[in-house]
């Protein structure tokens, strides 16, 4: 049996990408084998595909961080045929073929059953960046952060992490700041539950060591200076969750807002967190994600179009979530 990938090979500096016909031989081992129906497009993987981080730890090497389909054989417990299953990083696309395929073999252990009433389309809507949103969201929770705390600033709200965390949160009740270089799609993220728009350059700059208390939360993808400043116009005992390096991965800031506010900084990272973690997000997000909010976030595109996808998601020209049909 063949089956169509997106393989990426390199040489000398230089990483390319190519749709080929691969056989069973080629799959790497694991103890579940998938008929994938659907992956995703994230920031990761535009920084994988391009080259521009070294992301990609052996060649050749198939790509993607995420993958959802259906199970084909298993002699993992717990794991049957005909069961629907996500993967969200684990070396996917690092170590381990990923999700650009048609055909996977993975390790059980790195598997949640699809949770309903979500579909394997819906899954990959969701993928990495929004099962991150949602260990954002916890993070929050577990700070002590309610709807009562006061609003939530969102950074790079028009991402794929930055829609669905928006979406989540206004559902739960949450007043929502959004964030965005993008303001003229500002209807878009007032349509997830945005409440109010920042324009991305109030914070981008170097600012001042503390400032006016503005949040009680955050979830911050962009790093570098616009984490600084939202560390410094966090209230007193606000929670701010990070995972991303939009903008860079130094944090020039201070001290201050940690001794002086008592601020907590909680780094969120979704490629080596527990299964239990993982199935606590999941659950959570079948309930507090509303498919219909989902739905306006998200494009479909197929195998052939994600190396000119992962060129535009790092120039920040794609909106929102970008679903890969494997078999389109």
């Amino acid at each position: 049996m063949t089956f169509k990938a997106l393989l990426a090979t390199r040489t000398g500096e230089r990483i390319s990408t190519d749709l080929v016909e691969l056989e069973e031989r080629d799959l790497m081992p694991g103890d579940v084998t998938i008929a994938v129906d659907y992956s995703t497009v994230n920031y990761k993987d535009g920084l994988a595909i391009t080259g521009r981080a070294p992301i990609i730890q052996q060649f050749p090497l198939i790509p993607g961080a995420d993958l959802a389909g259906t199970v084909e054989t298993s002699s993992y417990p717990g794991i049957e045929v005909g069961d629907r299953v996500v993967a969200n990083c684990w070396g996917l696309g690092q170590t381990h073929h990923g999700g650009f395929t048609q055909r996977a073999r993975l390790s059980g252990d790195w598997l949640v059953k699809i949770p309903p009433p979500f579909s394997t389309k819906d899954a990959m809507a969701i993928g990495t960046a929004g099962y991150t949103a949602m260990l954002s969201v916890l993070a929050l929770e577990h700070g002590g952060i309610t709807p009562d705390s006061g609003d939530i600033l969102v950074t790079g709200a028009n991402g794929g992490a930055g829609s669905i965390a928006i979406s989540i949160l206004s559902g739960l009740g949450y007043r929502v700041v959004a964030s965005t270089g993008r303001v003229e799609e500002a209807d878009y993220l007032r349509e997830l539950g945005a409440t109010e728009i920042l324009d991305r350059r109030t914070l981008s700059d170097a600012g001042a060591p503390i400032a006016k208390e503005r949040w009680a939360g955050a979830i911050d993808s962009v790093g570098s200076h616009t984490l600084a400043n939202v560390l410094a116009q966090t209230r007193y005992r606000g929670v701010v969750a990070a995972f991303g390096l939009a903008q860079g991965m130094d944090l020039p800031g201070s001290v201050l807002p940690f001794i002086l506010r008592n601020v907590t900084l909680a780094g969120i990272d979704a490629v080596n967190a527990p299964q239990t973690v993982r199935i606590e997000a999941w659950v959570r997000l079948a309930r507090d994600l509303d498919l219909k909010k989902l739905a306006r976030t998200v494009q479909v595109i197929g195998l052939a179009d994600v190396p000119n996808v992962a060129i535009r998601i790092l120039e920040g020209k794609v909106q929102g979530r970008t679903v890969v049909d494997v078999n389109a």
